[in-house]
């Protein structure tokens, strides 16, 4: 038997791999999110659409916005956590909160977040002598952040409201809510196993290794989690409709699993599949509100700071490769100009003297 499983495990590694696998499931997540999508919106009204949009109080929109603003100013504390994890004392807040803010924004509006967010990580902390292994690393632990936070709220959501989650993934209350105490467990039994020593938090060879949080600092790593995730669903229910009526909680859930099954498309923005699981999760809803509430939501949270991103890289960029170097041309000039008027006296006097001695 362990024969026959070692044989296969090498045939599916040598075959088809993990990447590969990861690729067709995240095709798969789109042309069903897509389908789904397309079949959800059929006799749709647009101009009720648009009168669902001026139906929102602009004081929800407002606050709405105040959230996703401290939605972003948590996830700040991602790259910031994890910097002070592997014991990158040296790079201040500012320049964490730089490049948690733009590798998640641009990243995740682009697609393939792993590597376009690992991209600009690696951009901006190379000028503070990081290694490509320092910014594995610190998406790791970033990425160990989200998901910890995901898992706590999913786990404590679906286990007070498993009945929120069925519309999506068709299953009955009963089990969501196994599932979820599942979750809850595992986040404890990833507490004892930190609890077990100092050794067993020691991931990695050679030279990858990284050291997890303690148990305490773990509690503050699902905190940051948490508060993120807090921000956004409560976002999104500030501009949802009033009528009918759906608690917090259910709707932290729905958010919650609409949001990862977006991440694990890779699509840009998540598009079209968190607004498909969105919209096959909450029936009850107009369909015709529902887009309404994500079209203000998506240009809050995706086009807004999209836009900021690409303004505040591309204003870094300028002034990194042009600004910089016209300035230490001109000084390097300024200095050689001062430096030819301060000898031409002394070449004058010294040809005079010389006069003088013929």
């Amino acid at each position: 038997m362990h024969r026959l499983l070692t044989t296969l495990g090498r045939g599916f590694k040598g075959k088809i791999g993990w990447k590969r696998l990861g690729i067709a499931a995240s095709v798969l997540i789109i042309v069903f999110a897509v389908t789904t999508l397309v079949r959800t919106l059929k006799g749709v009204d647009t101009s009720i659409i648009l009168t669902a949009l001026t139906d929102i109080a602009p004081h929800r929109i407002a606050l709405a916005a105040l959230c996703v603003v401290g939605a972003f100013c948590t996830l700040t504390f991602y790259d910031f956590f994890a910097l002070r994890t592997i014991g990158k004392n040296h790079v201040p807040y500012r320049i964490a909160a730089l490049s948690s803010f733009t590798s998640y924004t641009i990243g995740h509006n682009i697609g393939a977040t792993v590597f376009t967010g690992g991209a600009i990580r690696f951009r901006i902390y190379s000028d503070y002598g990081l290694s490509a292994i320092d910014v594995a690393k610190i998406c790791f632990l970033s990425g160990l952040t989200f998901w910890l936070g995901n898992l706590f709220v999913l786990g404590f959501g679906m286990a007070w409201h498993p009945a929120a989650a069925s519309a999506m993934d068709l299953l009955p209350p009963a089990m969501n809510r196994l599932i979820a105490l599942g979750c809850l467990a595992g986040i404890v039994a990833y507490f004892v196993w930190l609890l077990t020593g100092e050794k067993r938090r020691e991931l990695g060879q050679n030279g990858w290794k990284v050291v997890l949080p303690s148990a305490n600092l773990t509690l503050l790593q699902i905190l940051i989690g948490v508060v993120d995730l807090g921000f956004c669903a409560l976002a999104m229910y500030l501009l949802m409709p009033t009528e009918p009526h759906i608690d917090f909680v259910s709707l932290a859930v729905v958010f919650i699993l609409a949001t990862l099954l977006g991440f694990a498309s890779h699509a840009p923005g998540s598009i079209g599949v968190f607004d498909a699981a969105m919209l096959v999760a909450l029936p009850e809803f107009s369909k015709e509100q529902l887009l309404a509430t994500l079209v203000v939501f998506r240009i809050l949270y995706f086009l807004i700071p999209f836009g900021i991103s690409i303004s505040i890289m591309g204003m870094r960029e300028l002034w990194l490769n042009v600004v910089q170097p016209w300035q230490e041309r001109k000084r390097l000039s300024m200095a050689c100009t001062a430096s030819a008027t301060v000898r031409q006296p002394i070449d004058s006097r010294q040809q005079r003297i010389k006069q003088l001695k013929r």
